[in-house]
């Protein structure tokens, strides 16, 4: 029987399924809100909420305990810096999942994982920081491309000729 065995395999070995969470934490860190497999989400949760109370402690051994698991000392960083002191006022319930529907290619039931704090950025604010961003610069045609390099191909076989006149 099976009596509290929570671990979900996730059709995979021991060690894959610890880089995978592992993995998905750093991400949910860095951008504070991943879209992933609702099994994952699910499995990831518990990780994610128990690096979060690490991050709240604070202390040496909590930051060690973090990187041994994470891997990554600048995500590790940014989750006692930044976000943990976001959380300090929480007693837990760091993280929620928000469900999506099935995953178009193969059904697959997806959802969001991502921290309770998070604000999602609003469409007009994106309009707003994509005006503010300097404007690429206007192609040029194919054809006065190759009339502007034409000069300078003609100018090589010269050098070429001067070169050999010299020695």
């Amino acid at each position: 029987m099976r009596h509290r065995k929570k671990t979900v395999k996730l059709g995979r070995s021991q060690a894959h399924r610890d880089s995978l969470l592992a993995n998905q934490v750093c991400s949910l860190i860095e951008h504070h809100r991943i879209k992933t497999t609702l099994a994952k989400a699910k499995a990831t949760k518990p990780l994610a909420e128990r690096m979060l109370t690490l991050g709240k402690q604070g202390d040496l051994h909590s930051r060690r305990v973090a990187i041994s698991y994470l891997k990554h000392k600048d995500i590790v960083k940014k989750l006692f810096t930044e976000i943990a002191p976001a959380a300090a006022d929480r007693k837990g319930g760091y993280t929620r999942i928000v469900k999506l529907g099935a995953r178009l290619s193969d059904s697959a039931p997806m959802a969001y994982l991502e921290w309770v704090d998070y604000a999602p950025v609003a469409k007009e604010e994106a309009v707003a920081e994509a005006a503010e961003k300097p404007a690429k610069k206007a192609k040029v045609p194919k054809a006065e491309k190759a009339e502007a390099e034409a000069p300078k191909k003609k100018a090589a076989p010269k050098k070429a000729k001067e070169e050999k006149s010299e020695e």
